[in-house]
Parts: structure tokens; sequence; C-alpha cells
């Protein structure tokens, strides 16, 4: 796992998983208490997540709002746009231009 950016916007790739999962909420944390205004978290190079790993996005979504930030997720790669469906989330995090549920692939 690899994150690059600053407390603007973050691109994430790699596998984020339980192996990643402390570094990467250690940088997103950091990245929420030195700024200001939204976080933009660029998932385009992400190649998987675990539960782990959404709970590390949870957990920065529920830190920037307590910080009076808003997370927003960009690039959300197709299989896990179908995991945040599964899992309602994609009513609760911002996501740039949104998901279409009907466009989806079925598995």
């Amino acid at each position: 796992m690899h994150i690059r950016g600053d407390h603007v916007e973050l691109v994430v790739g790699g596998r984020l998983d339980v192996r990643s999962a402390a570094d990467a909420r250690t940088v997103l944390h950091s990245a929420v208490d030195e700024g200001a205004g939204d976080l933009v978290l660029d998932l385009s190079e992400l190649d998987s997540w675990d539960a782990t790993g959404l709970g590390v996005i949870m957990g920065a979504h529920r830190r920037a709002g307590r910080c009076g930030r808003r997370l927003v997720l960009r690039g959300v790669p197709p299989q896990m746009q179908r995991l945040l469906v599964a899992t309602r989330l994609h009513r609760i995090l911002a996501i740039e231009g949104g998901i279409g549920v009907d466009t989806l692939p079925r598995v």
C-alpha cells in the first residue's frame, strides 16, 4: 500500500488491508488533523481492501466530521463500489460523482 499527497488530497494505491491498516490510519488521521475543508481520498489506484481497510476509511470519515471536515472518496473502483452498496455505506460516505447502483455489474 502507498499513500501520497497532503492534507487536502491523498491518493491511495495497492492493498488497504489488515497489514497496512495501522500505517494508513496514521497518515489519514494526520491529514485530517492538519487541514481544513474537504479531504479528498483518491482510490483510483487501490487494488483491493478488506473489512479492516474499510474500517480505516470509516474511522477517517468520523474523525473528519469531528474536526468539521468532510472526507470525500474519488475514483472508487467498481468492485469497491459494490461493497459500499452492499454495506449501505454509500449512503453515509461522500462519494464524488456518486455511485450508480443500477449500473454496477452483478456478481
